[in-house]
C-alpha cells in the first residue's frame, strides 16, 4: 500500500506513521465489509488531511480585520517567502564576516529603527503583553507604576493588564477617577519608590463624555521614565486612522520606551516591539527575563519582511475604498445568480478588531445570503468564517483578498450543491 504512487507522495508531505494509521482504518473498513477491496486507496486518499498541520486556512469574511480566532493579521507573501527562507540554517545570530557570534536579529531592529526615527534601540519579544511585562520586570519590580485608572484595561479571554503588571513584582499606584485624570495627579503620585508612569491606550473601548487624560507630551516633563503602551502597532501616523497612537510620535512626543504588538495593524507575525532610548532598551535587553521571552528566528524574518517590505494586506485593506468593495460584491452575486443561488449586495460597516481603531466604522461591502449558508460555510472545505445579521449571513469583503474570491464562490457553490 505504501508503494501506490498517490500514497507514497502523501508520506512524503504527512510523514510515513499517519498515512500507515490511515491504511490500517480503510483495510479494516474492507475487513468489515465498509468499503470494497479495490476502493481502500481511494479512501485513504480520502481520509488524509492535506497538511501535517491542523491549523486550517480560513477565508475571513466576518468584516473585522485584524480577527484575534483567526490569527489577526495575515502576512505578506514578502514574509511568507522570508519564513521559508528562515526556516532552513541561517545566520540568526552569526557574523559571517568574521564568523564569531553576531547580534541576534539584527536585520529586524535595524528595520524597525529605520522605520521610526525618534527610536535610539530597539528589541523584540514574543507578543505585546511580554513587552510590558519585560519593561515593568526591569524597571519597577519592588516599585511603583503610576497609572491612570481609567486605562486599567482587561482585553480578550478575560486578561487583565493590572494582573500582568502586579505578578511582575510592581506594585500599582493609580491616580485620578475612571473618565478623568488630569496632570496634577500623576505628580502627586510620584516619589522615591517610581519606576515609571505607564500610558496606556484604551485599544478595545471608548470612554465618552466628561473625560480627561493627560497627553504624553505633558508626562514626560514630570521627571519619571514614561512608557507608553500604544497596543495596535503603529510605526507612524496613518492616514485612515488618525486617532490611533503610533511609536513615532509618541516617542516625539517625549515617551522613553513604547511597547507595541507586531501581529495587528502593523500586519506582522506575532511580537511585542520594544522602542525607545538606548540605556532602557539596554537594561531590558540585558535582563534575565528577556531570554525567556525571546523570539525566533521564523518571527524575526517575517517582522524584517514585514517593515522593509511592500504593502502588507491589512494596510491593502485600509486603502481599498468601498466603491471597489461594491463593485466587487455585485460580481460575486452575478456569479452566484447565474449558478441559481440568490444573494443580494450591499454597503456595511467593518471594524479593525484586534484591540485597535475601536469604534472606528470602515466603509465596507458586503455578500447577503440566507442565514443556513453561514454554518455550512464554516463547516466547508476551505472554511468561510461569516457574520450572521438578523437572520441573514452576511459575507463582508473588507478583510478578504481579492485573489480569494474565487475561492469564496466556490465554497458556496460547494454547500449549495
Amino acid at each position: 500500500m505504501l508503494k501506490e504512487p498517490q500514497v507514497a507522495l502523501a508520506a512524503v508531505r504527512l510523514g510515513q506513521q499517519r498515512v500507515k494509521q490511515a491504511i490500517r482504518s480503510a483495510q479494516q473498513q474492507a475487513r468489515d465489509g465498509g468499503i470494497e477491496p479495490e476502493h481502500v486507496v481511494e479512501t485513504v486518499l480520502a481520509e488524509l488531511p492535506k497538511s501535517a498541520t491542523s491549523l486550517r486556512y480560513v477565508l475571513n469574511a466576518t468584516g473585522v480585520l485584524l480577527h484575534t480566532n483567526l490569527g489577526r493579521a495575515p502576512l505578506s507573501q514578502a514574509a511568507v517567502r522570508a519564513l521559508v527562507t528562515a526556516a532552513g540554517t541561517t545566520d540568526v545570530e552569526l557574523d559571517l564576516n568574521s564568523g564569531h557570534r553576531g547580534s541576534r536579529g539584527a536585520g529586524a531592529m535595524a528595520a524597525l529603527l529605520e522605520a521610526v526615527p525618534p527610536a535610539q534601540a530597539a528589541h523584540v519579544v514574543n507578543n505585546g503583553a511580554a513587552a510590558l511585562a519585560l519593561a515593568a520586570t526591569a524597571l519597577a519590580q519592588g516599585r511603583e507604576i503610576v497609572v491612570a485608572r481609567g486605562e486599567m484595561v482587561e482585553i480578550g479571554d478575560g486578561f487583565r493588564l493590572p494582573d500582568l503588571l502586579v505578578s511582575t513584582g510592581a506594585r500599582l499606584h493609580e491616580v485620578g477617577t475612571t473618565n478623568r485624570v488630569h496632570l496634577e495627579d500623576y505628580r502627586a503620585a510620584l516619589g522615591p519608590d517610581t519606576g515609571f508612569i505607564l500610558k496606556v491606550h484604551p485599544s478595545n473601548f471608548v470612554i465618552s463624555g466628561f473625560t480627561s487624560s493627560v497627553p504624553a507630551a505633558e508626562l514626560s516633563e514630570l521627571g519619571a521614565p514614561l512608557v507608553v503602551d500604544i497596543g495596535s502597532g503603529l510605526l507612524g501616523p496613518h492616514p485612515v486612522l488618525t486617532e490611533e497612537p503610533d511609536a513615532t510620535t509618541a516617542l516625539d512626543h517625549g515617551a522613553d520606551l513604547v511597547t507595541a504588538s507586531g501581529d495587528k495593524l502593523l500586519g506582522g507575525p506575532q511580537a511585542g516591539l520594544l522602542l525607545g532610548s538606548e540605556e532602557l532598551v539596554h537594561r531590558l535587553r540585558r535582563h534575565p527575563l528577556a531570554r525567556a521571552l525571546r523570539v525566533d528566528k521564523l518571527t524575526l524574518a517575517a517582522l524584517e519582511a514585514t517593515v522593509r517590505g511592500p504593502v502588507t494586506p491589512t494596510e491593502h485593506s485600509l486603502r481599498q475604498g468601498q466603491a471597489e468593495l461594491l463593485r466587487r460584491a455585485e460580481r460575486i452575486t452575478g456569479v452566484l445568480a447565474g449558478a441559481g443561488i440568490a444573494a443580494t449586495s450591499r454597503a456595511t460597516s467593518a471594524a479593525v478588531g484586534g484591540g485597535g481603531a475601536p469604534g472606528v466604522e470602515l466603509p465596507s461591502a458586503a455578500v447577503v445570503l440566507p442565514q443556513r449558508f453561514a454554518a455550512r460555510l464554516r463547516g466547508g472545505d476551505p472554511p468561510v468564517l461569516a457574520r450572521v445579521e438578523r437572520g441573514h449571513c452576511v459575507l463582508d469583503l473588507y478583510a478578504l483578498a481579492a485573489d480569494d474570491e474565487s475561492d469564496l464562490i466556490q465554497a458556496i457553490l460547494a454547500v449549495e450543491d
